[in-house]
C-alpha cells in the first residue's frame, strides 16, 4: 500500500509526532510510506529521520530559508478550511488551507492518514476520490471544545474510518453516531527498549510528564514524603519541562522543601530519551487527572517497572492489570497513592512479580503488533474500496451557517472577556 500522514510539525517533538514516526517507520518495511508536515521550522526533525519513510513539509517557516513562507500574503489571513474549534488554529491560515488543499487533491495514495481533528476535517472536505481516508484521535473527543465537537459531527462521516487510542475513547466516537464510519481502538506503540529492564531492588520512584497541573506531581510529592518517612533511602525522581506560565516547577520545588524531602525528592528536567532514566528505577508513578492514553505507562512497563497510577480517565485502566502489572488507584486521592507506593516499597518479592509481569504484558504494544492492527483495518477498507462521499449541499450550507453564528458568539464572548479584564 501507499500510505501518506498528514502531520502538524514532524520536525518538532511530542507525543503524536513520536507514535506517528514509530508507526511510520514500521509500516515502511512492507509500504511505500510518507509523512507530510504541515510546517517546518528547522532543518532537521528533532526525533530523527523514521527509516525507509519519506518527510516533507508544505509551508516553510525557516526565516533563513529560500522556501520562507512567512512574507506570503495569504500567510497572515485566517483558516477558513481549519476549523477553529482545534487549538492549533491560530497557527494555520489561508496559506496552509490552499497548500494542504493542494496536496490532498494531488498525493498519490491508498490510504491518507489525519493525525489531529483539524486535519482530519481537511481531509473530509479536501481530499480526492479514491484514497481511504481515516482520521486518527490522539486525544480524547470529550476533551476538545463545543465548536470542534460539532466539526467531528459534520464533518468525520465524510472519513473511512477514525482511530482511537483507548477503547473507551471509540465508545464515546460511537455514540456520535458517524454513518458508514469504521471506529476502532488502536493504541500507541512503544519499541523495544535499548537498555537492560529495570533492577526491582533499586530504591527509587520515577515519574515522567510536562510538568503542569493536571499531572499531580504536587499529589506524588505529597504521597512520597509519607512513605519517606519511614524509608529514607529511598528516591524520587520526576522528570519533566516545567511551565513557564503556570511555574509548575517552581511551586514543586517549594513543596519538596517544605516536606522536608531535600536529598530525597528531585525535579530532573527533561531528558531523551528516557528509557536510561526509567530502567534506573524500581517503580513508576502517574497522579494525572486524566490522560488521553498514557505513553508514559506503557515506556516504563516496557523498561520493566510497575506502575502506580490513579484510574483516571481513558488509558491506565486499558492498560494495567490493577495488582498485577501495577497498582491503580483513585483520582486525587494522596491517602490511596502512599498505600499504594508503599505496598511495593516494602514488600520486594510483589515489586519483583509486578515488575516481571510488567515487562512481559507490555510487549502487546510493540510496534510491530500495533502495525498490524492498522494494516488489517487499513487492508480491509482498501479492498472493500473506498467511497468519497460528500454533504448534501443544503446540509452543508446550513453547517456553514451554524459556523458563523457560533464562532461570532465565541468572538463577542473573546472581547466581553478583554473590556472586563481592563475594566478590573
Amino acid at each position: 500500500m501507499r500510505i501518506s500522514f498528514l502531520l502538524h510539525n514532524g520536525y518538532h517533538y511530542g507525543g503524536t509526532i513520536r507514535t506517528t514516526f514509530t508507526l511510520a517507520e514500521e509500516l515502511a518495511e512492507r509500504h511505500e510510506v510518507e509523512i507530510v508536515s504541515v510546517f517546518r521550522h528547522r532543518d532537521r526533525p528533532r526525533l530523527g529521520l523514521p527509516s525507509g519513510v519519506t518527510l516533507r513539509h508544505l509551508v516553510d517557516l525557516r526565516e533563513d530559508s529560500p522556501g520562507y513562507d512567512g512574507d506570503h500574503p495569504d500567510f497572515h489571513r485566517p483558516a477558513e478550511v481549519f476549523p477553529r474549534g482545534d487549538g492549533r488554529w491560530k497557527q494555520y491560515s489561508a496559506l496552509t488551507d490552499a497548500r494542504i488543499g493542494e496536496h490532498l487533491r494531488g498525493v498519490e495514495a491508498d490510504v491518507l492518514v489525519g493525525t489531529r481533528p483539524g486535519l482530519n476535517v481537511h481531509l473530509a472536505r479536501q481530499a480526492r476520490r479514491g484514497p481511504v481516508l481515516v482520521g486518527q484521535e490522539h486525544l480524547i473527543l470529550e476533551g476538545h471544545s463545543f465548536r470542534l465537537r460539532r466539526d467531528i459531527g459534520h464533518e468525520y462521516p465524510l472519513l473511512d474510518a477514525v482511530t482511537t487510542v483507548t477503547e473507551a475513547d471509540a465508545r464515546t466516537y460511537r455514540r456520535l453516531g458517524l454513518p458508514g464510519v469504521r471506529i476502532e481502538a488502536v493504541p500507541n506503540s512503544v519499541p523495544a527498549p535499548s537498555v537492560p529492564a529495570a533492577d526491582p531492588a533499586a530504591k527509587t520512584v520515577v515519574a515522567a510528564g510536562r510538568l503542569t497541573r493536571v499531572k499531580r506531581y504536587d499529589l506524588l510529592i505529597d504521597a512520597f514524603a509519607e512513605v519517606a518517612a519511614d524509608h529514607p533511602d529511598w528516591k524520587l525522581r520526576i522528570y519533566g519541562a516545567g511551565d513557564a506560565v503556570q511555574d509548575v516547577k517552581g511551586a514543586l520545588a517549594r513543596q519538596i522543601k517544605d516536606r522536608g524531602l531535600d536529598g530525597q525528592a528531585f525535579l530532573m528536567g527533561s531528558v531523551t530519551p528516557m528509557e536510561p532514566a526509567w530502567a534506573k528505577g524500581s517503580i513508576a508513578a502517574v497522579t494525572s487527572q486524566r490522560e488521553s492514553f498514557g505513553m508514559s505507562i506503557v515506556e516504563a512497563m516496557r523498561c520493566g517497572l510497575p506502575v502506580v497510577s490513579t484510574d483516571c480517565p481513558h488509558g491506565p485502566r486499558e492498560i494495567i492489570e490493577d495488582g498485577v502489572d501495577g497498582l491503580l488507584v483513585p483520582v486525587d486521592d494522596v491517602a490511596s497513592f502512599a498505600r499504594a507506593l508503599r505496598r511495593l516499597v516494602e514488600d520486594d518479592e510483589l515489586r519483583a512479580k509486578t515488575a516481571r509481569a510488567a515487562l512481559a504484558a507490555s510487549e502487546r504494544f510493540d510496534p510491530a503488533r500495533i502495525a498490524a492492527r492498522h494494516e488489517a483495518l487499513w487492508t480491509e477498507l482498501v479492498e472493500r474500496g473506498a467511497g468519497r462521499r460528500t454533504h448534501p449541499p443544503a446540509k452543508a450550507s446550513l453547517h456553514r451557517e451554524v459556523g458563523r453564528a457560533v464562532d461570532a458568539v465565541y468572538t463577542l464572548k473573546a472581547k466581553v472577556g478583554r473590556l472586563v479584564r481592563r475594566l478590573r
